[in-house]
């Protein structure tokens, strides 16, 4: 279902998550992620991950994405932005039950961005039928005709070679994502800190991806180029209850490093902060709240919320002092849990391309 469209069956599901939720989605923080998780999986330090096994769904925990975005541009020059998330929740603790009686609930985003415009398609699908899943082995994960499929000889470690594909009313992309470089856990060795307490997912990325494919708008296709990131997390509870979500970045340099970072809202303004440098060697560096500093530089109104759309990043330690500048101002995620997400550039002390989300606005 496009997000601008009518109520379908998926319709009816999405509302589902919102019932599963208990009504409480935004007095609880976005999408109800600061509720109390009782009853599911606790994300705690020293996590030894598995591959491919960890590519593949974790039932245990309440919520976990699949989420790629991708910097591209047609051999014009011009730039675009794809991004393509499946998002799996469950709605009740336990085991998973067979077909209709399945507790899990899938959600579908796809976006494309030019500077002129920026499309969106939401669907859902609910577990236990066929219609959306993930499989770790071979890797394929897919709701309705959306899918990442690793391609033949995907090595488990890189996450790649990969095809990507999604469409929408009004666009449709089908991407190859190659990667030469290992993936890189985030955090302290995948466990990643959303606050002081006990909040925290397992987290990791693959940063390294080179793209290429088609890009279909208005139905005119054009073939791109690019760099893309992967980010696969999953938890049970991301948000503490004062937190009413997170400004989050992930950063290609001209010079081949990497850097992802956020920050989580708290109601106090004592925002929790962390990131991880990534050098072209694949060394890291991991940065803590007193290592970064976020400032707005400019407020866009979209649907009567005023979005940071511009932002000035400085990690001192690191000598970064960059301004970050929208592709599409405008690139508005209005789906069932609203949010802001779309291709960025930044300029200063460094220089590159990257991709900006922000919750709970």
């Amino acid at each position: 279902m496009n997000a601008s469209g009518t109520i379908t069956r998926r319709g009816f599901v999405g509302g589902a998550i919102l019932a599963g939720l208990g009504g409480k989605t935004f007095a609880q923080g976005f999408a109800g992620l600061g509720e109390s998780a009782d009853g599911f999986a606790a994300v705690v330090p020293g996590r030894t991950f598995a591959f491919p096994a960890d590519h593949g769904p974790h039932p245990e925990f309440r919520i976990e994405w699949w989420y790629v975005t991708a910097n591209l541009a047609d051999n014009n020059g011009t730039a675009y932005g794809a991004q393509w998330t499946l998002f799996r929740q469950a709605i009740a603790a336990g085991p998973p039950q067979e077909g209709w009686a399945n507790q899990q609930i899938w959600m579908g985003h796809a976006a494309v961005t030019r500077a002129d415009t920026h499309r969106v398609s939401q669907t859902f699908a609910r577990g236990g039928i066929g219609q959306a899943g993930v499989e770790a082995a071979p890797f394929h994960a897919w709701i309705d005709n959306w899918e990442m499929r690793g391609l033949d000889a995907m090595n488990e470690t890189n996450v790649a070679p990969l095809r990507l594909s999604a469409s929408g009313t009004d666009f449709s992309y089908a991407l190859r994502l190659d990667a030469d470089r290992p993936l890189v856990l985030q955090g302290d060795g995948g466990y990643s800190r959303k606050s002081l307490r006990e909040q925290a997912s397992y987290y990791y990325s693959q940063p390294h991806y080179a793209a290429k494919g088609s890009i279909v708008i208005d139905d005119k296709p054009v073939d791109v180029t690019g760099q893309a990131w992967l980010d696969r997390e999953w938890s049970s509870q991301p948000l503490a209850s004062d937190q009413s979500g997170w400004d989050w970045l992930s950063l290609h340099f001209k010079s081949g490093d990497k850097l992802m970072l956020y920050r989580m809202r708290q109601s106090d303004g004592q925002h929790y902060g962390s990131g991880k440098w990534i050098a072209p060697d694949g060394k890291t560096e991991l940065l803590g709240s007193a290592d970064i500093a976020m400032t707005p530089l400019v407020i866009t109104e979209i649907e009567g919320r005023k979005i940071p759309t511009s932002w000035r990043i400085a990690v001192p330690k690191m000598a970064l002092s960059i301004e970050c500048t929208p592709l599409n101002a405008r690139s508005w995620m209005g789906t069932s849990f609203p949010y802001w997400e779309g291709p960025i550039s930044f300029a200063g002390s460094h220089a590159g391309v990257g991709y900006l989300e922000m919750t709970g606005y």
